[in-house]
């Protein structure tokens, strides 16, 4: 059975303080959601996001951050290197910046 993707998964998010929020995802294909946080360009983080709406990150380094809510889109199981080729996270909201 082949899986349809209908419609392009969106969600908002937003910072209070040190913790992320985020919206409902419209258009959700029920796969793995996370929050990608990266540190001076470098993802240094992908916690999950599907159970909580809120992530509160606690790392504490100085640096500039950036966090984007992504979600798993699967094509198929093609891989190289024990990495897939096809199938991929993509960003489904706005990044949102911080500096510490």
């Amino acid at each position: 059975m082949d899986q349809k993707f209908e419609g392009t998964p969106k969600a908002e998010i937003r910072l209070e303080g040190r913790k992320l929020i985020r919206g409902d995802v419209t258009h959700d294909w029920g796969l793995r959601l996370q929050w990608q946080i990266k540190r001076d360009g470098k993802v240094i983080a992908t916690p999950p996001a599907r159970a909580d709406m809120s992530y509160t990150h606690a790392d504490q380094t100085p640096g500039k951050y950036e966090v984007v809510l992504q979600i798993w889109k699967y094509v198929n199981y093609k891989k190289k290197d024990g990495e897939f080729i096809d199938s991929k996270f993509i960003d489904i909201s706005d990044p949102v910046s911080y500096t510490i």
